[in-house]
């Protein structure tokens, strides 16, 4: 299997166990002891998305850290801004943020912002390990 293929599913992988553990932290502190986590299977090409970051890491690995958080962070908005909007117009949309007060269309949040950024940086240091 060619290496960006690789990437594409240690991406796609990785993001529905980061959802996973996300969601079950998000649901005790809303009182559920069980801390059941969930995800979608609509979430992994999304996820799988992030294998760019590899390519783009040999383009600015000598950017400061802090500067590349900032551009995967981007990167994700604009990838969760697009499929979510793609995606709610067939009405697959797995997640609704219309209730959140940082949101827009209830496709982002702008307070995931922090979220966004490490994720940036978690998967630049999978993706490099790997490589």
């Amino acid at each position: 299997m060619n290496q960006n293929l690789t990437n594409f599913f240690l991406c796609g992988s990785a993001g529905w166990c980061l959802e996973i553990l996300w969601t079950g932290l998000h649901s005790l502190l809303d009182g559920q002891r069980t801390m059941n986590g969930k995800t979608s299977l609509l979430m992994f090409p999304i996820y799988g998305c992030a294998a760019i970051i590899a390519p783009l890491y040999a383009r600015i690995y000598t950017f400061p850290l802090f500067y590349r958080g900032l551009l995967y962070m981007f990167g994700f908005y604009l990838v969760e801004f697009l499929s979510g909007s793609v995606l709610k117009q067939f009405s697959m949309c797995p997640w609704d943020y219309s209730g959140a007060a940082f949101q827009y269309r209830g496709i982002i949040r702008l307070d995931y912002a922090p979220l966004w950024f490490a994720a940036g940086l978690i998967f630049e240091k999978i993706l490099t390990k790997v490589s």
